[in-house]
């Protein structure tokens, strides 16, 4: 008898799509890798170097990612600046500066006008050679919308055809990748290439989206597709999430400049195993991305973001009483806006709207576009408005924010006093005030739909916005009535008290720890991209606080609300199992129900597994002693098994039907003229894991959380009963939780 599975074959130990990963093989099989590595690095110099590069490769694969996520992130912030200013207007010196770089490059430019070049055209300059007028104004209109309509149909006709996987955020899906789910093509290279162009085209339509979540997406997908390089990481599934942990990281670190952020982003929000080593993997990863962006510079500002702010007036302990004001706004946002995202998003998957993704990202377009034109806040980009309310007044502003009255009557260097509001001031509120309520409706539509779309960008813009009105609001509270009790000890007359753009940033991270329920890296996120150290407190205030109002309003944040539509088998970790039920209640056959599907070791033929495979769609099978006996003695999967089987058939003469399949260490004597045995023992898990009936289920659930299995048999007193998957236990803890236990769609 040949044992032919002495050498490996070619897909055994591999997954099918949709299903999930071993975690407990993928890492036994990577320590006997590096154990062979290891032993055969004493015998000679050539072992030693390859031991030495195994070790250094997974550095390199750091480096690789952090330069390739830096080098996208860059190229996408420039292209989007431009094709957003090309809704309004395009640069005669050269078509491709945007409107800033070109006024940058003219002789006739002023200070108050630096704005205003003849250099630059806007559309109605260029088609009707005016800017004057009502119908000056109604041909920039349309060639605003136009742009808008032409951007948005790009970005979702490709997406359509070329890389369906590049829509959305990509954050529920790489959660559940990173928690052991494969979904192939999600990481590939179609995708990459598709989500980066569609991710400029969507950010420059003017729809209320970020790119910031699509980063974290091309950072995973560079980091997917550079893992092909290395024989450690490709082989290897468990190794491989490692690596995508730490690209998750280099996302983040592009998307915000916020390298420390990215890596705590990874470890708190979207990694399921972070072990120690890929810790350091991320931060080293995050450091390249980000030193590769600050190379390229995209902003031309010498910084990461736009979002940098200059201020660093103290703030007053009173002042904690707004600040917790806003996160209760930002708690009641986050509640509001999951529900109704949610619900719409199950509307679109349950009728027939989500049949013609191309009609209604371009409804969601032309609705956003004719909505957003008239109206200054709301026309800029969503990033140039967050930089706007993040900004301090100075001396040189020539915002309508800080269109104060008795300007520049100012007694102490740079820091201005607070001032009676203006014209300028109370117009800005009132059309603030729509961009708010515009964006808190039209962001409901737009996450979701078939283009790549972040949601950061959007709910910091939100945050900003109230957290603006409030600090103006307050900033005149404390200018008219400093005599109050609650102003008079630290805020005297003529003294800059209020800072409108702290209550801005406060606000921003409230509404983003609303929606996501971040909360450390949220802090460490805002205060590197903002650079205003001096604030951790009210920032950690206001996001401890949204996230205490959002969980008492729900407990899922955005990405696992998503998670949970799309039917993915995702293992919350953060979350405790309460009930008093028992392995026997889950496990699979009930009672009543037909018998286990089993193997036995010794006794089966290859036509009876092929039946069993054909007339089944499990993923494995239990293998025992006999069926009457019922030991247990191992679990082999159903990949591996069909694999097996047909290389068997084409390698070893003689297979037929009527082989009989053997599990065991040693086979005995076959009478003459019987066909050649087949020994399958190298495929057959020898240690799965097992419980007994009487487990309690908030143990077997710990199991798997802890172990990332992906089944768990249940014995009595050695004697097999049946099998829990990770697909029940996610399918138990749906029916406990009172919710469809059908809504978990795969294993």
């Amino acid at each position: 008898m040949m044992d032919f599975l002495e050498e490996p074959i070619p897909g055994v130990g591999t997954y099918d799509d949709f299903n999930t990963i071993d975690w407990v093989r993928e890492k036994s099989r990577d320590r006997d890798r590096h154990r062979e590595i290891t032993n055969k690095s004493k015998e000679s110099t050539w072992a030693l170097i390859h031991s030495v590069s195994d070790a250094f490769s997974g550095w390199l694969l750091m480096l690789l990612i952090g330069l390739l996520s830096g080098s996208l992130a860059g190229l996408i912030d420039i292209s989007a600046h431009w094709m957003t200013d090309l809704k309004e207007g395009i640069c005669k010196g050269g078509f491709w500066f945007n409107h800033e770089h070109c006024c940058w490059n003219s002789d006739h430019v002023t200070f108050e006008d630096r704005d205003k070049c003849p250099e630059w055209n806007s559309w109605s300059q260029l088609i009707i050679s005016t800017d004057e007028g009502a119908f000056a104004y109604i041909v920039n209109y349309f060639m605003y919308v136009l742009w808008a309509l032409l951007f948005a149909f790009l970005a979702v006709s490709l997406v359509k055809v070329f890389a369906p996987y590049a829509c959305g955020s990509g954050i529920p899906e790489i959660k559940t990748i990173l928690s052991g789910f494969i979904i192939r093509g999600y990481l590939g290279k179609w995708t990459l290439i598709i989500k980066t162009i569609t991710l400029v085209l969507a950010v420059s339509s003017g729809l209320s989206l970020g790119k910031e979540g699509p980063l974290v997406h091309v950072a995973c997908c560079c980091g997917n597709i550079l893992c092909h390089c290395f024989n450690k990481y490709r082989k290897n599934e468990a190794k491989r999430r490692e690596v995508l942990s730490a690209a998750a990281a280099a996302g983040v670190s592009v998307a915000f400049g916020a390298p420390i952020g990215g890596v705590l982003f990874s470890l708190e929000e979207v990694s399921y195993y972070f072990p120690l080593k890929t810790l350091w993997r991320s931060f080293f990863a995050a450091l390249v991305a980000a030193f590769t962006l600050r190379s390229i510079n995209p902003f031309g500002n010498s910084r990461l973001v736009l979002f940098y702010v200059e201020f660093h007036t103290p703030w007053h302990l009173f002042e904690l009483v707004p600040f917790i004001l806003l996160g209760i706004f930002g708690g009641l946002w986050g509640a509001l806006f999951i529900r109704t995202n949610i619900a719409w998003c199950r509307k679109r998957k349950t009728t027939q709207l989500g049949k013609y993704p191309v009609i209604e990202v371009l409804i969601v377009t032309a609705i956003t576009a004719i909505l957003a034109f008239p109206n200054e806040y709301t026309r800029m980009s969503t990033s140039e408005l967050i930089s706007e309310l993040f900004n301090d007044c100075g001396l040189l502003d020539s915002s309508k924010l800080c269109d104060y009255e008795n300007r520049f009557n100012t007694s102490k260097g740079s820091d201005l006093p607070d001032r009676p509001a203006g014209l300028g001031v109370y117009t800005a509120m009132w059309q603030l005030a729509l961009t708010l309520i515009l964006k808190i409706v039209i962001t409901i539509f737009t996450f979701g739909m078939k283009i790549p779309s972040g949601l950061f960008i959007p709910s910091m813009a939100v945050g900003a916005i109230a957290g603006r009105l409030l600090g103006v609001g307050m900033e005149q509270l404390a200018y008219y009535h400093h005599d109050w009790a609650i102003f008079n000890s630290w805020c005297s007359q003529g003294a800059d008290c209020i800072t409108p753009g702290l209550y801005a940033m406060v606000g921003a991270a409230a509404c983003l720890g609303g929606v996501t329920r971040m909360t450390v890296s949220l802090v460490v996120i805002m205060f590197e991209l903002t650079g205003g150290l001096e604030y951790i407190v009210p920032l950690m205030a206001a996001a401890m606080t949204s996230k205490w109002v959002a969980d008492a309003l729900g407990r899922e944040g955005i990405y696992d609300a998503h998670i949970r539509l799309n039917g993915y088998p995702f293992l919350e970790a953060k979350e405790e199992f309460a009930h008093k039920t028992l392995a026997m209640d889950v496990m699979k056959p009930r009672r009543n129900d037909p018998l286990l599907t089993v193997l036995t070791q010794d006794s089966m033929t290859v036509e009876d597994v092929e039946t069993i495979i054909n007339e089944t769609t499990y993923s494995g099978f239990p293998v025992v002693v006999s069926r009457e006996s019922q030991r247990l003695v191992g679990f082999v999967l159903r990949r591996d098994l069909i694999i097996s089987i047909e290389n068997a058939r084409k390698k070893q003469d003689g297979i037929v039907s009527t082989s009989i399949i053997y599990f065991t260490e040693h086979s005995p004597p076959m009478p003459p003229y019987t066909p050649p045995t087949l020994k399958l023992r190298n495929i057959l898990d020898l240690s799965p894991f097992t419980v007994t009936d009487l487990t309690p289920m908030e143990i077997v659930v710990d199991i798997f959380r802890k172990l990332g299995l992906r089944q768990c048999l249940v014995t009595h007193n050695g004697r097999l009963l049946g099998i829990i998957t990770k697909k029940d236990v996610l399918k138990h803890i749906a029916q406990m939780a009172n919710q469809d236990p059908d809504s978990i769609l795969f294993n």
